[in-house]
């Protein structure tokens, strides 16, 4: 994680100097992560019209129009980065379903985008790592309950989750990308986390398998 976070700052420093092809290395430098994203959020009706790397690929020539946008005022680099793509891809959800379109970064000051696609794609994920004969045996048990408590978190909750579980966000991130403190922001996500694991207690080696690596990932 250091090395990656001194390699972000030598490429905005190079980026602020006027050499336009640090965007680029940014870019590939954060790939993984805004792939990730954008595959749990791409509305399934999407499916065999766009993908992932079609709105990456759309979105980075965006962020190159936009770049002077960015300003240096401790906002993570990421976070505003992830704001064009996600802003991308609610554009083509637009001109492919009909939707009207929304301001992500308005959106986001009052309440987390997309907080009814958050739940529903949270019980995709999380569901589709049941994978063991015991797992599979009580897996539509489960998926139940899931539905259920996921549906009677705050939206602000179930984004927290997303954002720190599937996204691999940071607190930090976390508090700048939705406009509240970080200790608020990790009480957010433990309760989440907390509430998740009593209800799926019963399957077992959920938690194992489905949050193996997220002490790994905690930056707090």
């Amino acid at each position: 994680m250091t090395q990656s976070i001194q390699r972000e700052d030598a490429l905005l420093e190079q980026l602020a100097a006027g050499e336009d092809s640090a965007l680029g290395d940014l870019f590939a430098l954060h790939r993984d992560r805004l792939w990730r994203m954008v595959s749990f959020r791409l509305d399934p009706r999407l499916t065999g019209r766009i993908d992932a790397d079609d709105i990456l690929q759309e979105a980075y020539v965006e962020a190159a129009r936009r770049i002077s946008q960015y300003a240096h005022d401790g906002q993570s680099f990421y976070v505003w980065l992830r704001l064009v793509v996600l802003q991308t891809m609610v554009d083509l959800h637009r001109h492919h379903l009909g939707t009207q379109k929304r301001d992500i970064r308005r959106e986001v000051a009052k309440r987390p985008a997309y907080p009814e696609a958050t739940s529903v794609s949270l019980i995709r994920h999380l569901v589709g790592k049941v994978s063991t004969p015991s797992q599979i045996a009580i897996k539509a048990e489960s998926l139940r309950q899931l539905e259920e408590a996921l549906r009677e978190m705050e939206p602000i909750d179930q984004e927290v989750l997303a954002l720190r579980h599937i996204e691999e966000l940071t607190n930090i991130e976390v508090s700048q990308l939705l406009g509240i403190e970080q200790k608020a922001a990790s009480i957010r996500y433990v309760r989440a986390i907390a509430r998740l694991k009593n209800v799926l207690a019963g399957v077992p080696g959920f938690f194992e398998e489905v949050l193996r690596t997220d002490d790994a990932r905690r930056s707090d």
